[in-house]
């Protein structure tokens, strides 16, 4: 499913510092092996932790945080091909954090932060208000519907929507078309886009950590974690 452990974040980091710092890179593109883009973090280490968890919390958070800022600060375009489920920090930020984002017809998109008693990371709280506006992201982030790929053109959330079989090639191709284009001007033209967000991601992404570390201290984390894990609904009591 492509849960996020450590090892697949300091991969992810390794490979984005590596991208970060060659100036050939002209495009980059990123999909999940298997049925699932990201299933966000991987809830069975989190509840492995216990009473480490907040300190785990508190590093894997600013893994994923550095990631999703590199992919914004990318000269090269990023490109998404979102296969299965994109849930979570992990997917949903991906997500965000990408210049466009191909989905295969059958693919959804989930925040899922607070049906475990956490809050969004990975800059989603900004970076998903500037995609959908503020009301919706207020329903998505609180609510957790799940979205489909048709759900997320609309809203803006995507770029497109593809058949399933055609998701890797039309993702190439579309890599491909901005790999073609003057390298200068695309970065000039992104870093101008992204740098819409002003201060925003920068300055949600301390709180966000801090608030997941206190958060996931918490008994409701736990329930939700572990009603996840069983596949029912939490009891949540604030505490």
């Amino acid at each position: 499913a492509n849960g996020l452990d450590m090892d697949m974040l300091t991969a992810l980091h390794a490979v984005m510092a590596r991208v970060h710092g060659d100036g050939r890179v002209r495009a980059v593109l990123i999909t999940g092996e298997g049925r699932n883009f990201c299933a966000g973090g991987d809830v069975h280490t989190f509840l492995s932790k216990g009473e480490d968890l907040p300190d785990y919390i508190r590093v894997a958070t600013s893994y994923l945080q550095i990631v999703a800022s590199m992919m914004m600060r990318l000269n090269a375009p990023v490109v998404s091909a979102v296969q299965g489920f994109a849930a979570g920090g992990g997917g949903m930020g991906l997500v965000c954090s990408s210049d466009m984002v191909v989905a295969a017809a059958s693919a959804k998109f989930l925040a899922g932060a607070t049906r475990v008693a956490m809050v969004p990371d990975a800059g989603v709280s900004v970076t998903l208000t500037h995609l959908v506006g503020l009301r919706k992201a207020m329903e998505i982030l609180l609510l957790n519907p799940v979205i489909t790929s048709r759900e997320a053109l609309d809203m803006g959330l995507i770029s497109r929507v593809v058949d399933d079989d055609k998701l890797i090639d039309e993702a190439f191709a579309l890599a491909r078309q901005l790999a073609a284009g003057a390298p200068a001007a695309l970065a000039g033209t992104k870093r101008l886009l992204w740098n819409g967000l002003g201060s925003g991601v920068d300055a949600c992404m301390p709180e966000e950590n801090r608030m997941q570390a206190q958060l996931s201290g918490m008994a409701d984390a736990r329930e939700g974690l572990a009603a996840v894990i069983e596949k029912r609904a939490p009891t949540f009591t604030g505490r």
